[in-house]
């Protein structure tokens, strides 16, 4: 059995098929590991979500911004509704209810104590160390997978709070969680989130970094990896495995096999930029 994790696909599947075919991977032994971001900009968001779908046990995935962006716009958010033409076709396909349904009951963190790793789509505060972030994250999970889902997605869009605070309550509790595991980048050493920076490493403003280079982060003695930040490069620092190698913008698309030690990269172009905006 070989366990691949593989960064941000957003619509683009026929290169995933490229890769797959690559790592010669076997859904009846293998599995893969998906940093979330499965839909949106690329030309494949429906048959992506219906790939990996398909693949059972086979596939984890967790929820990326993208994913949730979806959710948000098939209960009538008109919000950013101009990105997200690539989206339309999930949205009037006549599987899009069971497909909603089954990305509405992904996990926002994996963890596999065995293995030694955790799957997120962006990042973790330095205030909350593994133990809390996956009492987070399945505090988001049960939002997403009741009935008031809808009153949530309602109001998730906003960078407020920007910074943890355990007395937080109601939506700005789940919108702080949602910004954490789905959009943070940079933040400061006490944790504040700085979310308008989407930028290289060094184009943050002063007194911010980027959230797994903070001194004091409490995760950090866990493998984390993560995608939604492609200008960060494929490498690993600090116990983390950044992913997104930017295929949606002419990079690569990349896998990590993480069964082995150490882990190894596989890799493809995935040549002109796919994204329309």
């Amino acid at each position: 059995m070989s366990i691949y994790a593989i960064g941000d696909i957003q619509g683009c599947l026929d290169q995933l098929l490229r890769l797959l075919d690559k790592v010669q991977f076997n859904p009846d032994i293998d599995q893969l590991w998906f940093t979330g971001d499965l839909v949106n900009r690329g030309p494949k968001s429906l048959e992506t979500l219906q790939f990996v779908r398909s693949l059972g046990s086979a596939a984890v995935t967790v929820l990326g911004n993208h994913d949730l962006h979806l959710l948000a716009l098939a209960e009538g958010d008109k919000r950013y509704t101009n990105k997200f033409d690539t989206l339309l076709p999930i949205i009037e396909s006549n599987q899009r209810d069971e497909l909603l349904n089954w990305l509405r009951h992904r996990p926002l963190l994996h963890r596999d104590k065995e293995l030694g790793y955790t799957l997120i789509h962006a990042g973790l505060p330095p205030q909350w160390s593994m133990d809390e972030a996956m009492v987070y994250a399945r505090e988001l999970e049960s939002t997403l997978q009741s009935s008031d889902y809808r009153n949530f997605l309602s109001q998730m869009y906003g960078n407020e709070p920007a910074q943890w605070d355990d007395n937080l309550k109601g939506i700005d509790r789940l919108r702080f969680i949602t910004n954490c595991f789905t959009r943070l980048r940079f933040c400061s050493d006490d944790g504040v989130l700085n979310l308008k920076s989407k930028g290289k490493i060094g184009s943050q403003p002063d007194g911010f970094s980027p959230w797994f280079r903070i001194a004091e982060r409490k995760s950090r003695s866990e493998r984390i990896l993560f995608g939604h930040w492609s200008t960060l490069g494929i490498h690993s620092e600090d116990n983390v495995y950044p992913l997104d190698s930017g295929c949606l913008w002419g990079g690569e698309l990349t896998a990590l096999q993480i069964d082995c030690n150490p882990p190894k990269r596989r890799q493809i172009s995935c040549g002109e930029s796919l994204a329309p905006w």
